[in-house]
């Protein structure tokens, strides 16, 4: 399905081709410029002398000449933490259910289930996160406790607890709740295959809560097992984060085909709506030919924005919190605000399926 990266061409420091960072849909109602583009200044100039001319990875927003770095890291972080609540992102008309789904570990579907969730409670979506990977980072890096002992995701799946009994409100976030996952969960696969009906579990249990949420992500284990497969039939759209390096590449084809099988068989809505190009190094050619790979067999379900690698991302979960509210001014946050605020707008454009 992909071409191998040639060989020929040696691995070295480059400049990338400049591209527009991602923006939102026009025509779609929103209140809030996206961060990348130029913002105005706070404050009138301080006298301080503009920045000469520099390279500006495709990653980060582009800013004015007026404004000093620190002054624009301020100003990204109040529209990303949206302390007033002014800012919104739009609400779809019904509620969303995506699968964050990737058969390899390692490219990023946890982080991107967390700090996706984020962004878009702190700008006014309602947003629920299920936590379906028996480690539990999910829930980890939104510091709710899920010890031996708490219910959990396992009690919805194998006893039929109702999920509004399991489910927390996440501290410090509104409008953000998350269903956690505990060592439980690893038996949950052997469980499973005696149950009836055991591919839809987790469907009727979201069906079943009491409250409607905007958007409900799954955050799947790094295999393609029953509780990947009762995410696939609960949701409507797949998210498939792929990192930017070859491996990554090699699984695809497996995923899709077992996307395609749930759809003949359990679950005739589900779409692969969206594709997340994570941890890109602009530094590499490898980089830009693994995106230039993915962009040319899914075509617009990739979205623009592109996640770099960021040591703020990975520190974020060490203090129980997403790159969002731990460093909101930084180049992952601004990157998974733009994620965050182009999925919402394309669900927007085309009725609530990006």
């Amino acid at each position: 399905m992909y071409g191998k990266p040639s060989s020929s061409q040696p691995e070295e420091t480059r400049t990338p081709a400049p591209r527009s960072s991602a923006g939102p849909v026009s025509g779609a109602p929103v209140s809030a410029a996206p961060v990348s583009s130029s913002p105005v200044s706070a404050a009138p100039s301080s006298g301080v002398p503009a920045a000469p001319d520099e390279h500006v990875s495709r990653e980060t927003p582009s800013r004015d000449e007026d404004d000093p770095p620190l002054a624009m890291e301020a100003l990204r972080a109040v529209q990303i933490l949206n302390p007033s609540g002014e800012i919104t992102m739009p609400r779809p008309d019904h509620p969303r259910v995506l699968c964050v789904a990737n058969q390899k570990g390692g490219v990023g579907k946890t982080t991107t289930t967390v700090n996706l969730a984020v962004a878009l409670a702190l700008h006014g979506n309602r947003v629920l996160v299920v936590d379906l990977d028996p480690q539990g980072n999910a829930s980890t890096g939104l510091n709710v406790p899920h010890h031996a002992g708490v219910p959990d995701v396992y009690d919805c799946l194998i006893d039929n607890v109702p999920l509004s009994e399991v489910a927390q409100a996440v501290e410090g976030i509104p409008n953000l709740w998350c269903v956690p996952a505990t060592i439980d969960l690893a038996g949950a696969e052997i469980e499973l295959v005696s149950v009836v009906a055991r591919e839809s579990r987790l469907a009727r249990a979201i069906a079943a809560h009491p409250e409607k949420f905007d958007y409900v992500f799954i955050d799947c284990p790094p295999s393609l097992g029953l509780l990947t497969v009762n995410a696939l039939c609960a949701a409507q759209e797949v998210l498939i984060p792929i990192q930017c390096e070859y491996y990554a590449l090699e699984g695809l084809n497996q995923l899709i085909n077992n996307i395609n099988l749930v759809r003949q068989h359990l679950n005739p809505t589900l779409d692969v709506s969206t594709i997340l190009l994570t941890m890109y190094d602009r530094r590499t050619r490898l980089a830009d030919a693994v995106e230039q790979d993915v962009r040319n067999h899914f075509g617009s379900k990739v979205l623009n924005a592109v996640i770099p690698r960021n040591v703020r991302v990975s520190e974020a979960p060490s203090y129980g919190q997403s790159v969002m509210t731990y460093d909101p001014g930084s180049r992952g946050a601004t990157s998974y605000f733009e994620a965050a605020l182009e999925i919402a707008m394309r669900g927007v454009n085309t009725g609530g399926t990006a």
